[in-house]
């Protein structure tokens, strides 16, 4: 791989990073009411869809890569079903859900993948 290329793990921390920025940007404009709510509730899950996922890519055990893998997903399967109670609650526009989505469905799909090797590769020891 040369320098220009990106891998898979990069790849996956860069979209990550990039949501938290979105969710931190369209919750800027929430209602006050939504402030202890919704706002903290979907900044604290999307911040730990990235936290828990490097925490366990940091881990030397399979078994605990696994389990931090896994509660990155939960929480990212919160964060997008946030994502969308802000869409319907109109706090957020259908171009930010749209984009918001469209790089939700791209981290889901690479970070399920990133747990079925892992699961994988700890079945085959």
């Amino acid at each position: 791989m040369n320098n220009m290329e990106e891998n898979f793990k990069d790849k996956l921390k860069r979209l990550m990073d990039e949501y938290v920025h979105f969710v931190y940007r369209v919750t800027r404009d929430f209602p006050n009411e939504e402030k202890f709510s919704s706002v903290s509730q979907w900044r604290r899950s999307t911040l730990s869809v990235v936290l828990n996922y490097i925490e366990g890519f940091a881990r030397r055990k399979p078994l605990v890569q696994l389990n931090f893998y896994e509660q990155s997903y939960g929480s990212f399967k919160e964060s997008k079903y946030l994502l969308y109670f802000s869409y319907k609650e109109k706090f957020i526009a259908q171009e930010d859900y749209n984009f918001g989505l469209q790089l939700a469905e791209e981290i889901g799909k690479m970070l399920w993948s990133e747990i079925n090797k892992l699961e994988k590769s700890i079945m085959k020891t």
